[in-house]
């Protein structure tokens, strides 16, 4: 049996493929955070919601939508995907039960697997039954197809022929075993046989005449000779007891698999509770294909800093359809670090097929993402910031590919205006020449002008909102790169008293 809630022709274990840079943008844009609250403290709901993030990249449009659906199903029916989970979790827990782990006879592989084997049986029955109350209810292609392949696949014939042979093997009447005699006249060929169960009355067992044999009796206190009958006991079963085995393996398995995929959903839920809670606004995205350039938003905001502050935070909107490059600038403090940090954890949501924080989001798939933010001077002193940025920026050039997107944050700033500024410009043009989608937070100057200069229709500016009086309002909106980043604002507020002339 297969689930196919994440993929639909393939399981995910299969098909997760994570980029090189996975730990970067861990860092960059604080996906513990994010996934944090995804898990509501389950451990493996945190491992699921981190590798479908990270795996995201190598997703295609319809992989997205295909997701989008399953998540609207589980969004309009909470309580019956966390029963789905819960189930599958608990059937993943009782293997722990039964499994002898002391020894590993047949007979001890037989029974135990019995014992679990039969616990499973009420799991699998526990899925039936929510497939068969709930079909109606679900719209997805996921769903629709997972419910009726449990209906398909546990009908009631199933469960009564399993339930029958898991009796045989319990060996009510004892075991019937055949054997050859070998070299040596050892044993070999050890076979298990089918017994007669046919029922007779009492006159026809009397009647009838017992086929010809011998038998013997063992005495009890014949250790020997009661552990040469349980070896030729074992001999018999072995083949059994291993077939079993590898059924209750498959059906474990099979739970795996849907503990893994479900727990996906299991982990947006609980992030559409705790945003929904604090009154931010969620949507699912438009996604199109990478050779387009669509990147177009309203009331977007950084979902990280809004679980991390547990309030509703200032959103920001966009209009960069046809744009290549995004160059950001503005007062300090003023809210484009965050801004560059929803750019990029919005498009992950995105293309792992969840919902995004934002009033509305549509932009193109971008084959892998890649970030370049400021990092602590090297303590040991064996490289300085410029040369560390340099390499970092080398390491991306020989991975990243077109169609891309890159956000760099406060980049070769560590050397003068001038330097920096050239150097970012190289590193720019030759990514828009290979067609990267480029996201710019700088203070420098010359660098932001010089673009803007060129008055590139593919190229869209914005600052940092600041009021005349300092107050920086979190906002930001298209303009001219300026000059300063009104330092003094953050200069007065931290050294200068309030009553001081100035």
């Amino acid at each position: 049996m297969k689930v196919f809630l994440m993929f639909e022709s393939d399981d995910f274990a299969v098909r997760k493929k994570f980029p090189p840079n996975g730990a970067a943008l861990k860092q960059d844009l604080e996906l513990n955070t994010l996934c944090n609250t995804m898990a509501s403290g389950d451990e493996f709901v945190f491992k699921m919601a981190m590798d479908a993030i990270l795996a995201s990249l190598s997703n295609d449009e319809k992989t997205i939508l295909y997701r989008q659906d399953i998540l609207k199903d589980s969004l309009e029916n909470f309580a019956v995907v966390r029963d789905i989970y819960k189930i599958a979790v608990e059937a993943l827990e009782s293997r722990n039960r039964h499994w002898w782990f002391l020894s590993t006879s047949p007979t001890s592989v037989l029974y135990s697997s019995l014992s679990s084997m039969k616990e499973l049986m009420g799991f699998l029955k526990q899925l039936k039954m929510i497939a068969d109350e709930n079909t109606t209810r679900f719209r997805s292609e996921g769903f629709t197809r997972f419910f009726a392949m449990l209906k398909k696949e546990l009908d009631d014939e199933y469960f009564a022929k399993v339930v029958h042979q898991l009796w045989e093997l319990e060996f009510h009447n004892g075991v019937l075993i055949s054997a050859e005699l070998g070299n040596g006249n050892k044993g070999s060929h050890y076979t298990l046989r089918k017994q007669v169960t046919e029922k007779l009355g009492w006159m026809q067992r009397l009647l009838n005449k017992k086929p010809q044999g011998y038998s013997f009796v063992i005495s009890s206190r014949d250790e020997s000779s009661i552990r040469a009958l349980s070896e030729l006991k074992s001999e018999g079963i072995n083949h059994v007891a291993n077939a079993l085995a590898q059924s209750m393996e498959h059906i474990l398995s099979f739970f795996n698999m849907l503990r893994t995929e479900i727990a996906f959903y299991v982990g947006c839920l609980n992030l559409y509770n705790r945003l929904t809670q604090m009154g931010e606004p969620v949507s699912f995205p438009f996604p199109s294909n990478p050779d387009k350039r669509l990147h177009a938003f309203e009331g977007l905001y950084d979902v990280c800093l809004a679980l991390t502050m547990q309030q509703k935070i200032v959103g920001n909107n966009l209009a960069a359809d046809s744009k290549n490059l995004v160059i950001i600038t503005g007062a300090n403090k003023g809210g484009k670090s965050t801004f560059l940090r929803s750019i990029g954890l919005s498009q992950l949501m995105m293309q792992c097929g969840m919902f995004v924080p934002a009033d509305s989001f549509r932009a193109n798939i971008c084959e892998a993402l890649f970030t370049h933010f400021k990092r602590e001077e090297d303590s040991a002193m064996n490289s300085g910031k410029l040369d560390e940025e340099l390499s970092r920026m080398s390491d991306i050039a020989d991975t990243i590919t077109s169609n891309s997107m890159i956000l760099f944050n406060e980049s070769f700033a560590a050397t003068n205006e001038r330097e920096g500024s050239e150097i970012g410009r190289q590193i720019v043009n030759a990514l828009l020449e290979k067609r990267i989608k480029v996201f710019f937070v700088t203070h420098l100057y010359d660098f932001a002008h010089s673009y803007y200069n060129k008055k590139m229709e593919n190229a869209t500016f914005l600052l940092a909102e600041r009021q005349t009086d300092g107050t920086r309002t979190f906002k930001l909106m298209e303009g001219e790169p300026l000059q300063t980043s009104f330092g003094k604002d953050l200069y007065n507020k931290i050294f200068v008293r309030p009553d001081a002339n100035t």
